[in-house]
């Protein structure tokens, strides 16, 4: 089954905004089927978006790899969990970035989503990125960061070999730049199992023929 991740980063802004964009997503995306679709919108939106679609799934961007304590500001997967969230980004680019997260941070994180039933979508540019203790349980989303909200993807020749090279995973997803004019070449060309979408994600219209076109691939 094909698996397609909207990233909302740090948007929209009210509430509101939120309800509308996953609504239209929603109503865009009834009698879809083979293609599971997650929405990652900020922490504060999860308890407000509800499908009973069931094929549209509830995501996190991110969790902290402790499980309760004196951690102000973070998250917990079991927090997560319970609000019915089933997906959560991990490794990020923008988050090892900012937030100088290592690899051994990430891996932390990735043992305590699995620890709960969480499902972690590991961000990795490089093979250097993948943790070592870790073999199974998570999906892979490659993420050049020259494409990442630059408007110029990845080519599709460069895709594929990397593609090739994580050929070990079972499910491997490709993010950065990706619309709907793109998307089918990197699943049907590229042989992706799925899509990491930023900045397309945040237009109904504009995800909604995303995942449409990923159907015919």
């Amino acid at each position: 089954m094909k698996l397609i991740v909207a990233n909302w980063k740090m948007n929209p802004q009210t509430l509101e905004e939120s309800k509308r964009l996953f609504n239209s997503v929603r109503n865009g995306i009834k009698g879809i089927k083979n293609t599971e679709i997650v929405i990652c919108p900020p922490f504060i939106y999860l308890l407000n978006l509800k499908s009973k679609i069931l094929n549209l799934k509830l995501g996190a961007q991110d969790v902290f790899w402790e499980a309760k304590g004196a951690f102000t500001g973070e998250v917990s997967a079991l927090m997560l969990r319970n609000l019915g969230v089933e997906y959560v980004i991990i490794g990020h680019s923008e988050r090892r970035k900012y937030q100088r997260e290592t690899n051994k941070i990430i891996e932390k994180k990735i043992k305590a989503a699995l620890a709960v039933g969480l499902k972690p979508i590991l961000c990795i540019e490089k093979i250097s990125q993948l943790p070592k203790d870790i073999k199974r349980g998570f999906s892979i989303a490659y993420e050049p960061l020259f494409a990442i909200g630059t408007g110029k993807p990845c080519s599709i020749e460069k895709a594929k070999k990397i593609r090739a090279s994580l050929i070990r995973f079972k499910r491997v997803l490709y993010g950065g730049s990706v619309n709907s004019e793109n998307a089918r070449d990197f699943i049907k060309k590229a042989k992706f199992q799925g899509l990491l979408v930023g900045g397309a994600s945040l237009n109904s219209k504009e995800f909604v023929k995303l995942v449409k076109n990923v159907i015919k691939a």
